[in-house]
């Protein structure tokens, strides 16, 4: 009983304090939430397709179709066709060559060579009888001569025979002894002193040939020390030295040439080469090429000289030419040489020239 009351005093004094006291202030955060409209604006992705007009030119083909012009109706004349013969006989005259020829029957050199058991190192003779395959007897080209008349009156054979080369060799470093230069500073090109050159490097529009573009030959001015032994005496025609021309593998077009002052007269000028065509090799051993036109060579004298004529590869050759000065001039004399198809080798080489006046023994 005495727990009881002491229990219900002590409550009671507490509440009494609690009364007496001070009230706090209490602060209270309220956290409300709400929706809230936002306007929001949205926008409208819509594919629309767009026709553009772009003017645009169109050209017509048309087929137009030409009535062909009409020609004059020639009548027919009852006269039979003269028929033409299979060969013909050709004279040679003075001053012809194998080329002349050729040129003037219109059949080519290497068919005439052929009907007559010859060679392009074959030497001619006035009034010689020359069989031409095919030829009907007309005359195709007319080879221009000299103007003045009185120096074209044709020799006689005895005449011919009597005029030999007399006096000194007139070109300079004839046998290409003498030091040599870059012919324009190119150091392809060995050039002797005292000779100029010209190369083709065009295209090679030659029938027969093997097309593309004439490519510039390798020149040099070469001692025999640097020949094979074996082959000195076939490529050093006179002296030490020899000029040594050569491309493989591409067709090739070149002169070797030089001016010279000459006198009122008639001169002879001689130049031999030895054509190194070589098809291809059998180990250390040269198989010479064997088409008709691999090798080709022609003497040059001003404008004029012979025409083509085509030396047999791996032998020997000598070209020489007549002609005449009417006056004192310049005259510029050389040779030049082409290979115009593809060979594994198209060499050359180029030796002892000459140039003399003829006159009597």
């Amino acid at each position: 009983m005495k727990r009881i009351f002491f229990f219900l005093l002590l409550l009671a004094l507490t509440l009494l304090i609690a009364c007496n006291a001070t009230p706090a202030t209490v602060e209270i955060t309220r956290v409300v939430t709400e929706q809230i409209e936002v306007p929001v604006e949205v926008t409208r992705i819509v594919t629309e397709t767009t026709t553009v007009e772009v003017p645009v030119e169109v050209t017509r083909l048309v087929e137009v179709v030409v009535a062909p012009t009409e020609e004059p109706i020639v009548e027919a004349t009852a006269v039979p066709p003269t028929p033409t013969p299979q060969n013909a006989t050709y004279t040679v005259q003075s001053g012809d060559n194998m080329s002349f020829i050729a040129a003037k029957t219109g059949v080519p050199a290497a068919e005439i060579l052929a009907a007559n058991n010859l060679t392009s190192a074959s030497f001619l003779n006035v009034g010689q009888e020359l069989i031409i395959p095919g030829w009907n007897g007309e005359i195709v080209a007319i080879i221009p001569q000299p103007a003045n008349p009185e120096a074209t009156a044709a020799p006689t054979e005895t005449e011919t025979a009597e005029l030999v080369p007399v006096g000194p060799n007139l070109l300079p470093n004839p046998s290409f002894e003498e030091d040599w230069y870059f012919f324009q500073g190119v150091s392809e090109w060995q050039i002797p002193n005292g000779w100029l050159m010209a190369v083709d490097e065009g295209p090679n529009n030659l029938a027969d040939g093997s097309g593309g573009t004439f490519l510039r030959p390798e020149i040099r001015v070469v001692p025999s020390s640097d020949i094979p032994s074996s082959e000195r005496a076939l490529f050093i025609f006179d002296g030490q030295k020899t000029i040594k021309a050569f491309k493989g593998g591409a067709p090739t077009n070149f002169a070797i040439f030089t001016d010279v002052t000459l006198p009122p007269g008639q001169y002879r000028l001689t130049i031999n080469f030895f054509p190194d065509i070589v098809a291809e090799y059998d180990g250390g051993n040269k198989i010479w090429a064997t088409h008709p036109l691999s090798s080709e060579a022609r003497i040059i004298v001003n404008d004029g000289g012979t025409g083509w004529v085509a030396p047999q590869p791996g032998t020997r050759a000598t070209l020489t030419y007549d002609f005449t000065v009417e006056a004192e001039s310049q005259v510029r004399v050389g040779g030049a040489f082409r290979s115009r198809l593809v060979n594994n080798n198209n060499g050359w080489f180029l030796d002892a020239w000459f140039l003399q006046a003829l006159g009597e023994p």
